[in-house]
């Protein structure tokens, strides 16, 4: 028995052969028109992708360096308040000024501070305190005692090693000297040569 014809609702009877023709022709338009639109949406989202990405990594500026401190700039400020000349040491270009400025302590005692992140990405820095007096040297160091004695460039220093020790800080290495007007105390984090080469610096500015 053969198979009967699928009646079409819409009809109310069978496709005719072109009918069905017509139909299926109907249908592969439509999921082709559909296919090319996705197509076409895919391409639109790659091209927005390969945007983006050259901005981000191509095109985006580099973001502003943070501003270099002018040291011998603060230090001709720093003078007007401290009533004295600031030491200003002269050390490697390498070396990057990190704060310049003038600091008062509990005691009232006005001090220029400048403190530099060395070539080997140490710390060291200088406090001077002008008309201070030894108890505010003691407070510098936290009461570090002193662990023997150098010259550099002329200049007498104390020495405080800490290296050693433990829960010092940014003062694992010190040294004290006193001038006519102020107290010198240098301090830091760095070896041996960096500190030496520090010191050198601040004693050929004394």
């Amino acid at each position: 028995m053969s198979k009967q014809p699928r009646i079409v609702a819409e009809l109310g009877r069978p496709e005719t052969p072109q009918e069905t023709a017509d139909r299926k022709a109907a249908s592969r338009s439509r999921h082709f028109k559909n296919q090319n639109f996705t197509n076409l949406v895919l391409a639109l989202a790659a091209s927005l992708v390969l945007v983006l990405v050259i901005f981000l990594v191509v095109l985006r500026p580099d973001p502003p360096a943070d501003p270099k401190i002018d040291v011998t700039a603060s230090a001709s400020e720093a003078a007007v308040v401290l009533g004295a000349e600031p030491v200003v040491p002269a050390v490697p270009e390498t070396w990057a000024a990190n704060a310049a400025e003038v600091r008062v302590s509990e005691d009232d005692v006005a001090a220029w501070y400048v403190g530099y992140v060395t070539e080997g990405n140490e710390f060291v820095a200088m406090t001077q305190g002008v008309d201070a007096n030894a108890t505010w040297q003691a407070n510098q160091l936290r009461n570090a005692s002193a662990s023997g004695e150098v010259t550099v460039e002329g200049v007498d220093w104390q020495i405080y090693d800490q290296r050693d020790a433990d829960d010092v800080g940014n003062i694992e290495f010190a040294m004290t000297t006193q001038t006519e007007d102020s107290w010198i105390v240098l301090f830091g984090t760095a070896d041996s040569p960096e500190f030496t080469q520090f010191a050198e610096a601040v004693s050929a500015a004394l």
